[in-house]
């Protein structure tokens, strides 16, 4: 025991940040050896070693970009193995840990609760445990609304025990935002089937909204109407205004871009759900009611660019997030109006989370366009593609133009690096350069710069 406790020493030495990094790989490493099983595919199905890893990097980051073709590979015990480890990427790996603790008897001591702020992205210690069991309860019970609605709509398209089963991976996939589906087409086979998209849509913003905003939304429902004493946070209210409008936006966009294109001849609600779906999943979902390479490229761009900002903080998605994009334009109109403070609601923002944001958009875009520069040497696809396949591994979201399976060794080398990077966030991505040790805060001389 001893000797174990001793190999393992140089835990103790790592900041939060590097330490959820390592339980990710670690995470990313146990499901590789579980999707390698073979009992997890088909009969005469063989996985090369970098198809297995892919495939677990993308469930572990719930990306849903694959190199395989996940219904005609994986099992059943394999669909049922994938959808678990969709359900830890989506959930977090600390908030499943801190779970299984909690069910053992174990005690949430302090460190544990650095480890779980860290990786749900929150600012303080206060109420950690009791966050973990809300995301949990609220994600659980959203998932088995989505089974039962899912897999008793499907009877009218499988048998009974098929229907349950799409019913029960749909739900996950949607859910944690994950882009993996055993239909074989993703949702093109619901393509008029308004009601499947609709249920599909739900979940993928309830996913990529963020566990905050979903907690503070049950809490508000379930108070006393007469009190109301519970009011929603600036991190809700910037959170939600910033996801649907990105929503309405994309809608409108995709519309206008492919009006005299794709959509050209097709009745007004084809048109809207369409295009409507189309912007819900580019938040971090993957599922697809069509081929996106019928889509210009126009469009294609545009859909990057969605993909680029991703979902929210604390939620199942990757990208720069909503707020990290919200705070940069808000800061550049104040900024062109002569102002210094950012106020929103009523609210200022801390100046600390400002150049958080500024950090991560610019970091962001170089990681994205030295990606996309060194994936033009190596891979032999057009420029636009490599744009859309990178912006959905950085963004988790899965949607593909259909080059993954094509793309060398090295390739796919890159997009898992980016579907990690993305999942785990860049933020901590870059504090994991971090150390533990105490330094002095001490200023030099200030001089002005000329900028512009």
């Amino acid at each position: 025991m001893w000797v174990r406790r001793k190999g393992l020493r140089w835990l103790n030495d790592l900041t939060p940040f590097q330490l959820i990094a390592v339980y990710y790989l670690l995470a990313v490493t146990i499901s590789s050896i579980l999707i390698a099983l073979p009992v997890a595919h088909q009969d005469g199905v063989k996985l090369d070693f970098i198809d297995i890893l892919f495939t677990a990097v993308s469930a572990v980051s719930v990306t849903g970009l694959t190199t395989v073709p996940t219904a005609e590979t994986f099992s059943t015990p394999g669909i049922f193995i994938l959808a678990i480890v969709l359900q830890l990427g989506g959930i977090g790996v600390m908030t499943l840990g801190t779970l299984i603790w909690l069910v053992l008897g174990k005690k949430i001591g302090l460190k544990e609760r650095r480890l779980i702020m860290t990786d749900q992205n929150q600012t303080s210690f206060q109420g950690m445990v009791r966050l973990v069991k809300e995301i949990v309860l609220v994600v659980l019970l959203i998932e088995l609304i989505g089974f039962l609605v899912l897999g008793t709509y499907y009877l009218q398209y499988f048998d009974p025990g098929e229907a349950y089963l799409q019913g029960f991976f749909g739900t996950i996939s949607a859910m944690t935002n994950g882009g993996f589906d055993i239909t074989g087409q993703s949702l093109v086979l619901f393509k008029d089937d308004y009601f499947v998209q609709f249920i599909n849509m739900i979940l993928i913003i309830a996913g990529a909204i963020g566990f905050p905003v979903l907690i503070e939304v049950k809490q508000y429902l379930l108070q006393n109407q007469e009190e109301k004493t519970i009011r929603f946070s600036l991190f809700a209210k910037l959170t939600t205004l910033t996801f649907f409008v990105l929503v309405v936006f994309g809608t409108i966009m995709i519309v206008l871009l492919e009006f005299n294109h794709f959509f050209a001849g097709k009745t007004w609600h084809e048109i809207f759900f369409y295009a409507l779906f189309q912007s819900v999943t580019t938040r971090s979902g993957g599922l697809s009611t069509l081929d996106i390479n019928q889509f210009t490229e126009q469009t294609q761009l545009f859909m990057s660019s969605l993909m680029f900002i991703g979902a929210s903080p604390s939620s199942v998605g990757g990208g720069i997030r909503t707020t990290t994009f919200a705070l940069v334009v808000i800061f550049v109109l104040t900024f062109a109006r002569g102002g210094n403070n950012i106020r929103i609601f009523r609210r200022e923002v801390h100046p600390a989370d400002l150049n958080k944001a500024v950090v991560v958009l610019i970091v962001a875009l170089f990681v994205c366009l030295s990606a996309v520069i060194t994936l033009t040497i190596t891979e032999p696809f057009t420029l636009n593609e490599l744009v859309f396949e990178v912006t959905s591994a950085f963004g988790t979201v899965g949607l593909s133009l259909g080059i993954t399976p094509g793309m060398t060794t090295f390739g796919k080398c890159v997009l898992m690096l980016l579907m990690f990077l993305g999942r785990i966030g860049l933020l901590t991505f870059l504090f994991t350069f971090q150390k533990n040790d105490a330094r002095g805060n001490y200023h030099y001389p200030r001089e002005r710069i000329i900028i512009g």
